[in-house]
């Protein structure tokens, strides 16, 4: 389990693991979150996963990670193969990747919430606690057709240039998803408005935090 201490200057935030399954994922659920950590913090190193991205949906992920990572002192970005909407039925293969993410010794860990109706951001929360259990991890949220939007308890409040950084870097890299009736500025600002109204501030990213122990110092 992570411990926070509340007395403490300084933060213990120097690796972050941050997970997702499609191309679009990270940038989505909390690349306003990696935004402003990175600009904050120019010394982290963010290990940067996308799970099933292949062709030209590969090239727009690794694009993307870069662009979203310009400050970050270091990166590693990897965007793997897997079958795309089948990662349960991968299962054995897909726990090989999340094994070989051990050496990444993350102090922070950004990933798909438990609760979510696709299959393959179930599973990746799933491996990600079953790897990374005295870890830190933050379970972000991903808008869609489904309805499964939760009741999230921390929150990161994000200021105007970075929500608007952030959908200029997803209409950037994404062309492939610029059709879609709910890949547009209006439902993600939607969104960061919303979670901003509930942490009672303007624009907001929200998380699951299920662990996490204060220190009195």
């Amino acid at each position: 389990m992570h411990e926070l201490s509340l007395t403490s200057a300084s933060s213990p935030i120097e690796r972050v693991l941050a997970i997702g399954c499609h191309a679009d994922d990270i940038e989505i659920g909390c690349g306003g979150t990696l935004l402003m950590l990175t600009r904050a913090r120019p010394e982290v190193h963010v290990t940067w996963v996308v799970l099933s991205a292949e062709g030209s949906r590969g090239d727009e992920a690794a694009a993307s990670a870069s662009a979203f990572l310009e400050s970050a002192k270091s990166h590693d970005v990897r965007v793997l193969a897997h079958r795309e909407s089948f990662l349960p039925y991968s299962g054995a293969d897909v726990k090989q990747s999340f094994e070989e993410l051990k050496e990444v010794r993350p102090d922070v860990v950004f990933t798909h919430a438990r609760h979510d109706l696709h299959q393959d951001h179930r599973l990746a929360c799933e491996l990600t606690w079953n790897t990374f259990r005295d870890h830190l991890v933050l379970e972000y949220e991903i808008p869609k057709y489904d309805g499964d939007l939760g009741s999230p308890n921390l929150f990161v409040a994000l200021d105007e240039q970075l929500v608007s950084r952030k959908l200029e870097l997803l209409r950037e890299h994404f062309p492939s998803q610029a059709g879609r009736h709910w890949f547009d500025d209006e439902l993600f600002r939607g969104l960061l408005r919303l979670r901003g109204m509930e942490a009672a501030t303007r624009y907001a990213e929200a998380f699951v935090c299920r662990k996490l122990r204060l220190l009195p110092q």
